[in-house]
């Protein structure tokens, strides 16, 4: 395994955000965009780190802007740090891998839930009154079942250690105005049926995935982290059986053990046993594998 990355301090560079993830950067005219190995569930930052983690979340990321870019513009400039400006020379051995240099963008104040299986908090709020996010759902759905079509539901975006909220779209309409909110809605819906497509070739059902959209002068272009096992609930299709939770190849796991100890859900994180740590790391290592045929340089 590689050196861990728990989080970075750039001498001489301008650290501008630290999120759940990833640290921010402002080089001037374009973003330094650094994927740790922090790991977050239930929107709260773990203790432990996962190691690899930040190298494989960048390169499926990069995987998915390529494949994507017939449907949508991207905010990535390069992910080789060759190309990168002089200043980020020294740091070459930390950046490499696990780095995206990215346009400066006006991001959207919500989260572009797509669902096209009903799981998770769409499964609890499913059994509640039958409907997600203010869309109606057909009766007598099972836990993990496809759905007829895929759903559109997005959420807030919330400060670190505060969870995000589902809304309508109505609410996303006073959040980012109609146009914008009609516009990701198509564009999350469409990057989710490629994505799912070209996954399941390849053995992956993409059950639920989060996109983010950022304005390039008033130009929407996708940003952050795409289709990723965090962004996303990945799951064996050679397993699949609806009717209860599934085997993953995504965070899933994680939150199943932190579940199983009745974790409060609340800061401080509890410790993570070495066996969670490192069956996390297998499948997200196995997740980048199965999509892009290669383990990028992780060993």
């Amino acid at each position: 395994m590689s050196n861990i990355v728990m989080e970075t301090e750039l001498e001489g560079l301008k650290r501008i955000k630290q999120g759940k993830v990833r640290d921010i950067y402002d080089l001037g005219d374009s973003l330094l965009m650094v994927t740790t190995d922090r790991m977050s569930a239930f929107d709260v930052i773990m203790r432990d780190a996962i190691p690899d983690k930040g190298q494989i979340l960048t390169q499926i990321s990069l995987f998915w802007f390529d494949k994507m870019q017939s449907v949508i513009d991207n905010h990535v400039i390069t992910g080789k740090v060759a190309e990168y400006p002089s200043v980020c020379k020294p740091y070459t051995e930390i950046l490499s891998g696990r780095s995206m240099l990215v346009k400066k963008t006006r991001p959207l104040p919500i989260e572009c839930v797509v669902r096209g299986y009903i799981s998770g908090s769409g499964w609890k709020s499913y059994q509640k009154d039958g409907s997600v996010c203010g869309i109606r759902l057909p009766d007598g759905l099972q836990e993990s079942q496809q759905l007829p079509e895929a759903i559109f539901t997005p959420s807030t975006k919330e400060d670190i250690g505060q969870h995000d909220i589902n809304i309508d779209f109505d609410a996303a309409v006073e959040l980012v105005g109609r146009k914008h909110a009609e516009q990701v809605r198509e564009l999350s819906l469409e990057i989710y049926k490629r994505g799912s497509e070209l996954a399941a070739e390849k053995g992956i059902i993409i059950a639920d995935t989060k996109f983010e959209f950022g304005l390039d002068a008033d130009r929407l272009i996708l940003i952050d982290e795409v289709l990723t096992p965090d962004s996303s609930r990945f799951w064996p299709k050679d397993t699949y059986q609806p009717g209860g939770a599934q085997r993953s190849f995504d965070k899933q796991y994680l939150r199943d053990y932190l579940s199983s100890i009745n974790w409060d859900k609340n800061p401080p994180a509890p410790d993570l046993p070495d066996d969670v740590v490192t069956k996390t790391r297998q499948k997200y290592l196995d997740a980048l594998v199965k999509l892009t045929g290669s383990r990028h340089g992780i060993q």
